[in-house]
């Protein structure tokens, strides 16, 4: 991304890198025309081994959360842990790939992780919206693997043992200890690091940048939701519509024709060409429709006093140019109206509902979806642990090994957004991979 306000592009690029990665990555996965780790033996391993958990829990969830941790606490039952095997065959070199799996380097696993420890400081996060997070990203396991093959790779992190059963473990850990928590109406356990280290490998991440090679902590980028007000009805203000495309026209591709100013020259419009091609959302301002081009997720306030989320949908499949004014852009979002803030899917309907403050956007093809995973930084001399989950993407990070960013908040501007993230670091000193032991 290479900017502090990198979410713009990420957004923009990276929505429309999404909506055509399942595709890409299901037919590439069938093919295997071009160089990819499916060819690899070793991956078909991994594979093949994360498909025979057939995606359930290690445990079953119980009424009693105090048996079910009990039982991951029971040092008799060595499923529970990562088997000595795992590192003995570990693959110590792993090929990494770009967002149609196509081999572009290989690394070794030492160089990006190691084992760690957490420092002795309250790791910070907000409970109830970490579980929500944790739940919903495991959900997307559950429902959504065999649309979306990719979240099955076992990345970079299966040079150390790691596998994709191993993620869904922690998912179903962190998820039992935060509801047994809550429950009890206590401080949760998962923000002491002495808890931390008991129950979870802390394996460190160090950045590889091929471009930076001197780099070596991750960069931590932000990005955000921003609000703007519209009108469900045009007006002299809001004139300008954000359009949906009707189900029934979905499969039709005839909005691949037409660029941005196309349809501001209002082609959807009575007595237009395509009238009655789309459904009509909202009405913004131009710099408000601009920006929400840009942003890919919008929070709108209605003149009532109601608010609500929209969220790109499809784009005409014209590329956006970068360094190219954001009103000459030929490329086009259709939107939808959404329930919450997006993440990762492999399709509108299928997106991660994510939260604020504990939601990481990461390379998902390489490091992996559902990865939990803590930054460590310095605040006014103290030392400062922030813990989420890598359940968003975007185009900057296919791939990418050096960088995570994170969902800071929901902003009324700019300037909102610039100032809080002056507390956050522009590099964490030390970031970390949490795995259930």
């Amino acid at each position: 991304m290479g900017m502090l306000f990198n979410q713009k592009f990420r957004l923009t690029a990276g929505f429309a890198t999404l909506l055509c990665m399942s595709t890409a990555s299901i037919y590439l996965y069938n093919k295997t025309k071009s160089i990819s780790l499916i060819e690899n033996p070793i991956y078909k391993q991994n594979i093949l081994k994360t498909q025979s958990a057939n995606l359930q829990p290690s445990h079953q969830l119980v009424t009693n959360n105090t048996n079910y941790l009990s039982s991951f606490q029971n040092k008799s039952q060595p499923r529970n842990l990562t088997p000595t095997k795992d590192f003995a065959t570990a693959p110590k070199s792993y090929p990494v790939i770009d967002e149609l799996l196509r081999y572009k380097f290989n690394i070794h696993g030492s160089k990006v992780f190691q084992t760690g420890k957490l420092p002795k400081s309250k790791v910070n996060f907000n409970q109830s919206d970490l579980l929500i997070v944790l739940n919903n990203t495991r959900e997307y396991f559950r429902n959504h693997s065999q649309a979306d093959p990719d979240v099955m790779r076992p990345g970079i992190l299966a040079t150390k043992g790691v596998t994709v059963e191993d993620t869904l473990k922690t998912l179903d850990f962190m998820i039992a200890v935060l509801e047994e928590d809550i429950a009890n109406k206590r401080v949760t356990r998962l923000q002491d690091p002495n808890f931390i280290n008991q129950h979870f490998r802390v394996i460190k991440w160090t950045a590889h940048n091929p471009k930076r090679t001197r780099q070596k902590n991750l960069r931590i980028t932000k990005y955000a939701v921003f609000t703007h007000p519209g009108s469900r009805t045009k007006t002299s203000t809001f004139n300008i519509p954000v359009y949906s495309l009707k189900d029934s026209e979905s499969n039709d591709k005839f909005y691949t024709k037409y660029t941005k100013q196309d349809v501001l020259s209002g082609i959807y419009e009575p007595g237009g060409k395509e009238f009655g091609k789309v459904n009509t959302l909202v009405y913004l301002t131009r710099q408000g429709f601009e920006e929400a081009l840009m942003q890919g997720t919008i929070l709108i306030n209605f003149p009532d006093k109601t608010q609500a989320f929209f969220n790109v949908d499809k784009n005409n499949g014209m590329p956006y140019v970068r360094g190219l004014a954001a009103r000459s852009q030929k490329r086009y979002w259709y939107f939808k109206q959404v329930e919450s803030i997006k993440g990762y899917g492999h399709s509108i309907d299928a997106k991660i509902s994510i939260k604020p403050g504990v939601t990481f956007a990461g390379d998902v093809l390489n490091v992996g979806l559902g990865k939990v995973v803590v930054m460590e930084y310095t605040r006014g001399g103290k030392k400062q642990l922030r813990l989420g989950v890598i359940a968003d993407t975007g185009g900057a990070f296919l791939p990418n090994l050096y960088q995570l960013d994170f969902l800071a908040g929901i902003f009324q501007s700019q300037t909102d957004f610039r100032r809080y993230i002056r507390q956050l670091p522009t590099y964490a000193q030390s970031t970390y991979v949490l795995v259930k032991k």
